[in-house]
């Protein structure tokens, strides 16, 4: 079997990110460290390109910031505007350099990735998303790269830095202030499951009704494939039942303009026949009327959080892997109404 950058960091007793930045004879990476790590390479056999000199360290490192696969999708949300501008403000004021790596699909933007990688100056990547079983994370930990997840850790969860909210509370929370307004009939519509943060918000949803005593309608829990004004046919659905719910939790505020939507083609008036919640605080949330009633999950503090976090492990090597909770606020305006219960 080959002899992997792990088995290296292992011997030598350093982080996988500690030997991949020897190998490129970084300047973050003190002598000691570095002569450790290579004779760990020459016991094990392992080769890999070095520079026959060290950098000068003037040029600017450069960070990653990786956007979830997507044709469309993930340029149209704020979250990930607002995420990048705050890595990019904390890059900015460290003297980093960031740059965004995209791709249609999971091959692309490994590619893109691999480009990236090539250039000496790479110091780490942010990604601004977590799913489950993500290739481009297996990617990113077989090969030693140092990285930054934005959202819960499934795989490699200890060797993990992480930055999320407490999307679980955040979902019971929102559920729970439909109920204080006397909702009995809550329906929650998310993306995918397989988006850990919809999951998580779905799963606190499930939590605050069956903490109230409500039952769990499965017809009342829809997914969409991707976060889209276009999606239709399933809230149509939903709002057409003859028991249809009087309040929505929405997992992000573009469904929640989507049902808006619908709402208005189907002479349903918000907030007087559908309550809403939703999360993100975008900007979609304001210019909608009524304005949206809306988890703030603090998205540009999240990229600020995952650059601090990613900058201080480039310079401090071999610090271990942190887990960040940023806090979120209910911001209540005029998509919700009390009803009798």
């Amino acid at each position: 079997m080959a002899v992997t950058i792990r088995d290296v960091a292992a011997l030598a007793g350093v982080s996988p990110s500690t030997v991949s930045r020897t190998c490129k004879d970084h300047p973050s990476i003190s002598k000691e460290t570095k002569e450790k790590v290579r004779c760990a390479m020459a016991q094990l056999g392992y080769e890999a390109n070095m520079p026959a000199a060290s950098s000068s360290g003037q040029s600017p490192q450069v960070i990653g910031i990786i956007l979830p696969p997507s044709s469309r999708d993930a340029y149209e949300n704020s979250f990930y505007l607002e995420a990048i501008r705050g890595v990019s403000q904390f890059c900015n004021g460290r003297k980093y350099v960031s740059t965004v790596v995209t791709g249609q699909d999971e091959d692309e933007v490994l590619g893109a990735i691999q480009t990236v990688v090539k250039d000496e100056r790479v110091g780490g990547f942010i990604i601004l998303y977590s799913k489950q079983d993500d290739p481009i994370i297996d990617y990113l930990y077989n090969e030693g790269l140092l990285y930054v997840l934005i959202g819960k850790a499934k795989q490699f969860v200890n060797q993990t830095i992480y930055i999320d909210n407490d999307n679980l509370l955040a979902g019971k929370e929102a559920t729970e202030y439909l109920y204080s307004l006397g909702h009995r009939k809550i329906a929650y519509v998310g993306s995918e499951c397989i988006m850990l943060f919809s999951a998580e918000r779905r799963a606190g949803y499930q939590q605050a009704l069956a903490e109230r005593g409500l039952p769990l309608n499965p017809d009342y829990c829809i997914e969409v494939e991707q976060l889209s004004l276009d999606s239709n046919e399933a809230f149509q659905a939903l709002l057409s039942r003859k028991d249809r719910p009087t309040a929505v939790v929405a997992s992000d505020d573009i469904l929640a303009v989507s049902l808006e939507r619908i709402c208005a083609q189907m002479g349903l008036s918000i907030p007087e026949d559908l309550s809403i919640v939703s999360f993100n605080n975008s900007l979609l949330s304001r210019i909608t009327s009524p304005q949206l009633t809306s988890v703030d999950v603090n998205s540009h503090q999240l990229g600020i959080e995952a650059a601090s976090q990613l900058i201080n492990h480039i310079e401090n090597p071999n610090l271990l892997a942190t887990k960040i909770i940023v806090p979120h606020s209910l911001v209540v305006r005029d998509s919700c109404r009390e009803v009798d219960s």
